[in-house]
């Protein structure tokens, strides 16, 4: 196990979180910008807004960020794992950390979406996502919250693949820039409120 910035210590927080936000994206600087890691940038943007959340632990094979929101105590889980193997970095931090399915936000990118659009839905399918389909798969369920990001479709007859792991063009980075800042509120709403509260608001 890793620790930054202090040294390794024994770990004394199991099942003190009362809910893990979850961004999927896949590891590597060459995928830091990229539409397939619109999740990863929800927190990158949730530590910015709120500075108590550090990504200064790993825990089996994701960077971790453990804060407070109203006195909610929070985790974001960033899977260091490639997307389609989302589900074997998060399934055992949820059973660690003794946090139900129910309390478990997943934030990702959804080409059925146009660009920038959010959407929040307590559960559901996969729909052909690889990241949330290894979810559902070691969760054992599909009714977890997610956070739906939209990266519209690729145009002409570009890929998929290509699509999602191609950068977002300058535009299109300032347009999600807003939409990152809404779903930091969102999950605001979600762990302080309510997540059907947040639904009718940000929907």
């Amino acid at each position: 196990m890793l620790f930054f910035g202090r040294p390794p210590k024994e770990d004394t927080t199991k099942g003190a979180l009362e809910w893990l936000i979850v961004g999927l994206g896949n590891p590597g600087a060459k995928y830091l910008e990229t539409r397939h890691n619109a999740g990863w940038q929800v927190l990158d943007t949730m530590g910015q807004v709120y500075a108590n959340f550090r990504f200064d632990e790993q825990r089996n094979k994701a960077f971790i960020a453990r804060g407070e929101l109203e006195g909610i105590k929070i985790g974001l889980v960033k899977p260091q794992t490639y997307m389609n193997l989302s589900g074997e970095a998060v399934a055992p931090i949820a059973r660690f950390y003794k946090i139900p399915t129910a309390r478990i936000l997943v934030a990702f990118d959804d080409l059925d979406l146009p660009l920038a659009d959010l959407r929040l839905r307590p559960k559901g399918g996969a729909g052909g996502h690889k990241g949330m389909q290894s979810l559902i798969q070691h969760f054992g369920t599909q009714d977890f919250p997610r956070l739906r990001l939209g990266i519209g479709r690729p145009p002409g007859q570009m890929s998929v693949e290509g699509y999602v792991l191609q950068a977002f063009t300058p535009s299109e980075r300032e347009a999600m820039a807003v939409t990152y800042r809404q779903a930091v509120e969102a999950i605001k709403t979600i762990v302080t409120i309510g997540l059907e509260r947040a639904m009718n608001e940000f929907n």
